[in-house]
Parts: structure tokens; sequence; C-alpha cells
């Protein structure tokens, strides 16, 4: 097998040759993922059906598999991008070190040992497997022995130095003319002020927000007809995660109106998309998502909160928590309980509008009442508790007019939330990386730059390997989104892969920066706060996990 040669002097990429044997090796993966995946199946559904139990208790197989179909779907990813580069002339040196030490690092983990947390590492003999398929690949074990060499990352850290981190694969000329215009308003309006922000723990200026709703953030995926650019959700990650580099909280603004519009774009009356999809495009309206519940977290069946018909009126009446933008938002998507069927078949949902509130009365309206819950990170929209107390809501704000379906109406949303939050992870990785490289270029010790030492560069160069990953991850599943596919099993491990990513580049970023790093005044600090985040929210990865096992075991390919 022929690959790359790369060394510090300068590298000869024979594109062919690494093209193939990532071909050679991707088959191999391929049938690593289908023996385990006939091993878990074998442990946790012996008749065929999954056995819920049986789930539960082989749950870190399960998730273990999760996790290696994830690997392989990145894989697939990263070549797919590579050949599309290729046949329009875009796969340079960069992009070519970037396929091999990204193969050599998931093959060899698949073989030996995929970390899903720290202190947990899913061996194959873990998921049922006597040793892997990829040990027994010629093709394979090329790029294991020399994919992610030392060399291969000397090489790759001296052309990311002047900040070329790849070509994206847009392949889109209006995508990448909306990328740039994104970039330079967060890096004029975003960036110099974000750890400003985050230390003060206040809101996103409200000019900012304003500014964004000028520029269509907020009625991207609304239909035209609405107001909004009736764009695709591959253009939403195209926003979100330039607008997430600049900041995750000024990204992470338009998520709770791209939930409120799909919630109402499919689920509305024609009244209720009348009224408010045009005023949700223009920034009008800030919606905010009021669903979690204290003690019930993922599992939206337990909810309690009810809703009372009374005439005309629903009053609602329970507790609600996390609630993110809660105060100076307009209007709440709030689930709750309007029939006395128990589990998920009672719940609705209900267009609740109010006014906005202020730090010193968060909430100024009759029934309603809260506080803020203070949060190390993502604070630019800060998080809330309510209470609701006969909180009055307008019978006909009953999204789509009929009560019970209200989980059905969510889950029907959870596929762009996912990809949006794989987006703004993958903003948030970016981040990090661009923190790191600053510092280590410009941060002098022993008489050098600290990027010099390969411990440093090289984390560098695969901070730059995985986030591209996590990148074409994350828009093959906006794509699949864009042509109308299903892909709740696309979206989850987007959103798995990327926010893992980012949370690992936050984490070597402040390596890097050593003691200063654990500084307020450094915005890596900001961005390791940031990024944790992203493993808890949208699905928790143990739940993203279970869901992706679930979906692939159940048949859904």
């Amino acid at each position: 097998m022929s690959l790359s040669s790369a060394s510090a002097a300068g590298s000869t990429v024979r594109v062919e040759p690494l093209l193939a044997t990532c071909r050679a090796a991707l088959a191999a993966a391929t049938t690593h993922e289908a023996a385990v995946r006939r091993a878990v199946a074998a442990l946790v559904a012996p008749g065929g059906a999954i056995d819920a139990a049986r789930l539960d208790q082989q749950q870190f197989a399960a998730h273990g598999y999760a996790w290696t179909a994830t690997y392989v779907a990145a894989l697939q990813q990263l070549l797919a991008w590579a050949e599309r580069a290729e046949a329009v002339g875009r796969l340079g040196e960069i992009e070519a070190l970037i396929l091999q030490a990204g193969f050599g690092e998931y093959l060899a983990q698949l073989a030996h040992g995929i970390a899903l947390a720290p202190g947990e590492i899913a061996r194959p003999a873990d998921l049922g497997l006597d040793g892997s398929p990829v040990e027994r690949d010629d093709a394979a074990q090329a790029l294991i022995r020399r994919g992610n060499s030392a060399a291969v990352r000397e090489r790759l850290a001296a052309l990311i130095r002047d900040g070329n981190f790849g070509d994206a694969g847009l392949d889109d000329e209006t995508l990448a003319l909306m990328r740039d215009q994104f970039r330079r308003f967060a890096q004029e309006r975003v960036t110099p002020f974000a750890q400003d922000w985050h230390r003060a723990d206040q809101l996103i200026p409200i000019d900012v927000v304003e500014q964004m709703g000028a520029l269509g953030v907020f009625g991207l995926t609304v239909p035209e007809a609405f107001g909004g650019l009736g764009l695709g959700k591959t253009a939403m990650c195209v926003v979100s995660e330039e607008l997430s580099r600049g900041y995750i909280g000024v990204g992470s603004l338009g998520t709770r109106s791209e939930i409120a519009a799909e919630l109402i774009r499919q689920g509305g009356t024609d009244a209720q998309k009348a009224k408010f999809l045009p005023r949700i495009a223009s920034g009008e309206i800030l919606p905010t998502a009021v669903f979690t519940e204290p003690n019930t977290g993922s599992d939206l069946g337990s909810l309690t909160t009810r809703a009372v018909r009374e005439g005309d009126v629903y009053k609602v009446y329970g507790n609600k928590t996390w609630i993110t933008h809660g105060a100076r938002s307009d209007l709440m998507t709030l689930l709750v309980r309007t029939e006395p069927t128990p589990g998920y078949r009672g719940l609705s949902m209900l267009l609740a509008e109010k006014p906005r509130g202020s730090d010193t009365d968060p909430f100024p309206a009759q029934g309603m009442s809260g506080g803020e819950i203070k949060v190390l990170g993502y604070r630019g929209m800060k998080e809330y508790e309510i209470a609701f107390d006969g909180f009055v809501v307008p019978a006909d704000h009953l999204l789509g007019g009929v009560p019970g379906q209200g989980f059905k109406q969510l889950m029907a949303t959870f596929e762009s939330a996912r990809i949006q939050t794989a987006a703004r992870a993958t903003g948030v990785a970016q981040c990090a990386l661009e923190l790191g490289l600053a510092y280590a270029t410009e941060r002098q010790q022993f008489g050098r730059a600290i990027y010099a030492f390969p411990r440093v560069s090289g984390k560098l160069a695969w901070m730059a390997v995985e986030t591209m990953m996590a990148r074409q991850l994350t828009y093959f599943a906006a794509r699949e989104k864009d042509q109308d596919r299903r892909c709740d099993i696309e979206a989850g491990m987007a959103k798995l892969m990327a926010a893992r990513v980012a949370w690992a580049n936050a984490d070597n970023a402040l390596q890097i920066h050593g003691g200063n790093g654990y500084a307020e005044e450094y915005p890596i600090s900001r961005v390791l706060c940031d990024a944790r985040i992203l493993n808890i929210f949208e699905g928790a990865a143990e739940i993203q996990a279970q869901v992706i096992a679930r979906g692939l075991l159940s048949g859904r390919n």
C-alpha cells in the first residue's frame, strides 16, 4: 500500500493510491460494523425483536455499537468529501493528510477500543467479537501504521499554521457566500465582545439580536410565503457553525426560532402559521422551548405540567426547568399534559405568548413566576426555572387544534434540532482549534514558539482532522434532511460525534494555554465551559447512543 510520505521538510501526496487504500479499508470497517451489529443483536434481540430489559442490561455493548456505527459513518463521509474534492480538483495536500490521519486513527480505535467517555473504553471483546476484520485487512493495517503517524501530524501542523484548515466541501456558491458573510459578522460583532458578555453573565445585547434578524437568521428555513428565506438545513448548518464559532450563545439564538417555526410549519393550523411564522422569521418574536421538567430529563412521557380547558382558554399548572432564553422570549412552545391518558399520548403543545421580562422582573405575567439558574457557560441567553399557576393560553393556540399530538409534533423536530446542535458543536470545535493555534504560535518558551513542540502542534493537527470529520458528518445529515429522507440516526450520529469533538478540542486547547487557559481573561476558559454542555442538551450522549443503537438494531438503515 502506498500512502503519503510526510516529513517536516515536505510531503509527497499520491492521491489515487491513498483514495484506493481508504476505499479498501472502509470495506473492512463496514464488515467490522456488521460483525458488531450481529454480536450485539444476539445479546439484546435473541428472538429478532429488541428485548427492552436485555437492552438495558447490555447498555455498554449497545452504546459501543452506536459509537462503532458512528465512526464508520464518519469514515464514509470523510472519504466521500475527499472524492468530491478530487473530482473538482480541490483535494490538496491538507485535505489528503486529513483523510489519511482520520482513517488511520479511527481504524485503530475500531480495532482496539473506542472511548465512550473517560474511563469507558469499548473494545471488540466487549462487543462480542474475537478480534476485528480491521486487523486482518492489509489496507486498514497500512493506514493504522502510517495514517496518523507523528510525521503526518507534523506535516499537517506545518500546513495549517497559517489558518487554512482544508476545504469545507460546501460545493455551492450560495452556501460559500453565506459562510463568508456570517463569518465576517461574527468576527466584527461577536468575537471581540463574547468574553465580556460571558464574564458579566449578561444577555446578548438586543442590537446584536436585531442585526441577526435583519440578516435572516431566524427565518432561514421558514418558507418564503411566510417571510422566511426558504433555505434548507445545510444552510442552517453553515450559519449556525459560523455564529457558534464566534460564541455559542449567538449561534444558539436561532435554535429556538428553528424549533418553533418547524413545529408550527409542520403541525400548525393555517391561522397559526399566518399569525406566528412571519413574526418569527423577522425576529419580531423570540421563542423559547419549554419542555423539560424537574426530575424528568429525557423522560418526556413522565411530564406532569397540565393544561386544563376552561371554555375558550387553557389554564396551565406545573413546573418547568432549564428553559433557555426564557425571560426575554415572547412565545413559548409549551409541552403540557391535556389528556388523562398516561405516557406520551396525553401530551399537547401550546403556543403560549408572554410579555418579555427583565433581569429584575423575568416573568411579568399573571400565573407565571420563576428565576434564573446560574450556569458555568452557555450564558448569553440565561437559563430559568418557571412555575405556572393558572397561566392562561387561548384554546386556539393549541398547536394543530387537536389535543394529544404534542409528543408526535415534538419528535418531528428532533432531526433538525440535533443537526443544528451538531453544527453548533462544530463551530465551537473550530473556535477552540483556532484559539489553540493562535496561542501556540505566539507563546514563546525556551527560545521558540511552543508550536514547535510536537505534543503541541500534534494536538492541533488532530483537532483539525476531527473537526473536519464532524463537519462532514453534520453536512451529510443536513443533506439527507434537505432531500426529505428520514435521518434521525444520521442526525443523532452527527450530534454525538460533534459534541465529543467540541469538548476534546476545548480541553486540548486549554492544555496548550497551560495555566493561562484557566484564567477568565482568556477566551478558551469560556469555550471549555460552553463546550461541556453539548454532550448534555438535545439528548445526552448516553441517550443519543441508546437511540442510535435501538434504531439500527431495529432494522432502521
